[in-house]
C-alpha cells in the first residue's frame, strides 16, 4: 500500500455498506485486495443460499479496493460496468474475494475477482471496468 493513502482500517471506514453486510478487509496492497465475508442466514435468498446481490457486493467491494490502491488522493473513480458469474451455491461459512487489477490505463481499467470458499472452490467470478475521475469530476466524491 505504499502508493496509496488507504489502509485496511481506513477502507472499512470509507464504506458503511461493508459494515452493514459484514465485509472484512484482510489484505490490501497495490492492485490487489482480499475481502472476507462470514456468510450466514442473514445473507440468504428465499431458497436458502447466499443471495446473488451479496456476491456482487463482496466482489464489487474487493475490486473497488484493489483499484483504489493506485488512485492518487486528488482523484477518484467510478465503476462503469460489472459482470459476475455465479458458479455454485453457498450457504454458510467464509467467502474469500480476491481481486486483482488486470490493466490500469490512464482513464479506464479492468479488474477481476474470484470468490472462493474456505476449501478453495470457485463460487463466483466477476470483472469490473473502472473509470478514473479527475478535476471537476472528482470534486466532492
Amino acid at each position: 500500500m505504499e502508493n496509496s493513502p488507504f489502509t485496511p482500517r481506513k477502507v472499512a471506514e470509507l464504506a458503511p455498506i461493508a459494515r452493514l453486510i459484514g465485509l472484512q478487509p484482510r489484505s490490501i496492497e497495490l492492485d490487489r485486495a482480499v475481502i472476507e465475508l462470514e456468510a450466514g442466514s442473514q445473507h440468504w435468498n428465499p431458497l436458502g443460499t447466499v443471495h446473488g446481490g451479496v456476491y456482487c457486493d463482496l466482489a464489487d467491494y474487493a475490486m473497488g479496493m484493489s483499484w483504489l490502491t493506485g488512485v492518487p488522493e486528488d482523484e477518484t473513480f467510478t465503476t462503469i460496468e460489472m459482470k459476475i458469474n455465479f458458479l455454485r451455491p453457498f450457504r454458510t461459512g467464509k467467502l474469500i474475494a480476491q481481486a486483482t487489477v488486470i490493466r490500469r490505463g490512464r482513464s479506464i481499467g479492468l479488474v477481476e475477482c474470484e470468490v472462493r470458499d474456505e476449501q478453495g472452490r470457485l463460487i463466483a467470478k466477476a470483472s469490473s471496468t473502472c473509470m478514473v475521475l479527475r478535476g471537476e469530476q472528482a470534486a466532492g466524491r
